[in-house]
């Protein structure tokens, strides 16, 4: 298993963008599916987006509904980092961050319940505070 290490959190005012950043010094990102998950307090961990390996035919990403049009998930194979831009941001995405692979999975799968709802290789996430 493999634990990335998130960064790029913080406190923004509503409609104020943040970029997060997803990184892992021991696996080559780009061949397997990233996604990016969040929890809020009192709320069950939700799939927010996933980026597909570079080796896969599917080259499209996944978007939770409430995010698409405001955030954009993305690569940087040259820095072994995936990234979230986050724009317009609202109260609601207040929540920790995080991001995930299991090296096997695609996005539809990694995405669902079942598959990282059983995944123990969470980092420490994180905290994006969307406040006046």
């Amino acid at each position: 298993q493999v634990q990335l290490v998130e960064s790029g959190g913080g406190l923004v005012q509503p409609g104020g963008s943040l970029r997060l950043s997803c990184t892992s010094s021991k696996f080559n990102l780009g061949y397997y599916a990233i996604g990016w998950f969040r929890q809020s307090p009192g709320k069950e961990r939700e799939g927010v987006s996933c980026i597909s390996s570079i080796m896969s035919s599917d080259g499209s990403p996944y978007y939770k509904d409430s995010v698409k049009g405001r955030f954009t998930i993305s690569r940087d194979n040259a820095k072994n980092t995936v990234y979230l831009q986050m724009n317009s941001l609202k109260p609601e995405d207040t929540a920790i961050y995080y991001c995930l692979t299991d090296l096997d999975s695609p996005c539809e799968l990694l995405l669902h319940p079942t598959i990282y709802g059983g995944m123990d290789n969470w980092g420490k996430g994180t905290l994006v505070t969307v406040s006046s």
